[in-house]
């Protein structure tokens, strides 16, 4: 063997072991979020369990899988239930604006009721799944079928006690189409102590998907897992998901990761006087910024400032309000010159108000990301987040807020969130641990002063940026947010009232010896 021949073949076994493993051929379920954890989509060619309690979800993922199919990937789908009929199921999703019958006129869906009544059937030794094959490669032969959805294997086999039996056919269906190369989704109910009901389906099954549907608290919370992926990478985490009028998306939280880029650019915080203080150029783009202070200290008055300022830009800003209606914002903030409503009218703002107590927290991040995929806002106020105190604990809240961040930084979000400090809040407690989260934080208090109680801002920490480490004073005007330098005198520091009329007299004394030397007599 020569030295060259040598060579070569120590170059191809170093290749072989750099190579990384190809990942098994996958096909896009179309569902936001799940292709993600999935790592790419279901195995092409191979059946997927979807498997949980009753009211989890089985029957929307299947049949969204089917519709996104057609209507993404030109793949027309099978649905074959065992429990509902054409009509049932049409009506049933409706809300979702699948539009089922187009897609059956289409030849893109066909849907197959087989009804299967437990008193009507009378097992024998030789009892097999024969017929529903050949009903089955008839519709899939019918249209060109690439996606197959059996919904439940349950009602397959309700019929059916002799175990050997159950077992060896519910094998044979798993390979029958594993060799007709259609990609399958077959839903099952969750079993006792085990993923589903005979046990055997997760075994048979290719790649395994866990729904639950789980209330704490009294409030309900849909949470998804990948429980087995035969060769493929997948993540093995829960993640909340969400069904509503769009259909079915899943948030992948884990997934993200602290490679998001940094800014240099700069935005107004909407207050002249606070740019000042923020190196004479307001916040980075894409930070996140904290205000926390007492209740009526001037938080939303700050968020809403910031959001005006950006609709004047031209960007859209996404406000979560926690506390107040969208008129009655509108209403209050105009008080002080702030005018939101014309941006509304614009399409620049949109402000969803929710009660925090209609959802639990991860439903509220879930319901928050998908507002963002769909609005695409450049700016993003949250007011305030310390009212997730009723549906989570200050562990909860921290998580949900590093989660968000995280999907705001990755799409170069300037976000704004307030925080109530009360001695109840959890948020005040730990606003130490809130504020490692955050980019800037300001805090904003009330000063008392004789019979008046004023307001006072300081900023407490801005990331990457010389800033301003005065206590202002914050006025309220109806001409929008002022600040003004903290004015002390032998007696104190002296704030509203108090301020204006020392200043008064100090300028009136400045007169009167200013006369005085002027040889008056």
């Amino acid at each position: 063997m020569t030295k060259k021949n040598s060579k070569s073949q120590s170059q191809t076994r170093s290749q072989k072991q750099n190579s990384q493993p190809a990942d098994i051929p996958k096909v896009k379920t179309g569902i936001k979020g799940l292709d993600h954890i999935l790592h790419g989509g279901l195995p092409k060619g191979r059946p997927t369990m979807v498997c949980g309690s009753a009211g989890c979800g089985k029957t929307v993922l299947a049949m969204e899988f089917l519709v996104r199919g057609v209507r993404d990937h030109n793949e027309p789908g099978v649905f074959f239930s065992f429990e509902e009929s054409e009509a049932e199921l049409i009506l049933n999703f409706s809300p979702l604006n699948y539009n089922l019958p187009e897609l059956i006129k289409n030849n893109s869906l066909r849907i197959d009721c087989i009804r299967i009544e437990k008193s009507e059937i009378e097992e024998t030794g030789e009892y097999d799944l024969e017929g529903l094959f050949v009903r089955l490669e008839q519709a899939i032969d019918e249209i060109g079928a690439k996606r197959v959805v059996l919904d439940t294997i349950e009602a397959l086999f309700s019929g059916l006690k002799n175990q050997f039996v159950l077992r060896a056919e519910l094998r044979r269906l798993f390979h029958w189409l594993k060799a007709k190369g259609v990609t399958a989704i077959i839903t099952g109910e969750k079993g006792e102590g085990q993923f589903t009901r005979q046990g055997l389906e997760e075994y048979v099954s290719d790649c395994v998907i866990f729904l639950d549907n789980r209330v704490i608290n009294e409030i309900s919370t849909r949470r998804i897992r990948i429980v087995k992926y035969r060769g493929s990478m997948h993540a093995s985490d829960e993640y909340p998901f969400l069904i509503d009028n769009t259909g079915f998306s899943v948030i992948p939280i884990s997934a993200l990761t602290l490679d998001h880029k940094a800014s240099k650019e700069r935005v107004s915080s909407g207050v002249a006087d606070l740019d000042e203080m923020l190196d004479g150029q307001g916040y980075y783009k894409g930070s996140s910024i904290l205000i926390s202070g007492m209740a009526g200290s001037g938080k939303t008055s700050l968020g809403a400032s910031f959001a005006e300022a950006a609709c004047k830009r031209g960007e859209k800003t996404l406000y979560f309000c926690f506390e107040e209606s969208q008129d009655q914002l509108f209403r209050n903030m105009e008080s002080i010159g702030v005018h939101l409503s014309k941006w509304e009218k614009k399409g620049l703002l949109k402000v969803v108000a929710t009660r925090p107590s209609f959802y639990g927290i991860e439903m509220h991040l879930l319901q928050m990301y998908k507002e963002i995929e769909n609005f695409e806002p450049a700016c993003l106020v949250v007011d305030p987040i310390s009212n997730m105190n009723s549906v989570g604990n200050f562990n909860e809240i921290r998580a949900m807020m590093m989660r968000l961040i995280d999907i705001l930084k990755s799409r170069q979000i300037t976000s704004i969130f307030t925080s109530l400090k009360s001695a109840q809040s959890v948020m005040e407690e730990a606003d130490g641990g809130i504020s490692s989260l955050i980019d800037t934080w300001i805090s904003v208090r009330e000063v008392a002063n004789g019979n008046e109680q004023n307001r006072a801002l300081c900023i407490l920490k801005s990331r990457g940026m010389p800033h301003s480490n005065k206590i202002r004073e914050f006025i309220l005007t109806a001409k929008g947010v002022k600040l003004v330098d903290i004015y002390k005198t032998s007696s104190g520091v002296l704030t509203g009232a108090a301020r204006r009329a020392d200043t008064a007299a100090r300028a009136a004394g400045v007169i009167a010896s200013g006369l005085n030397k002027g040889g008056q007599p």
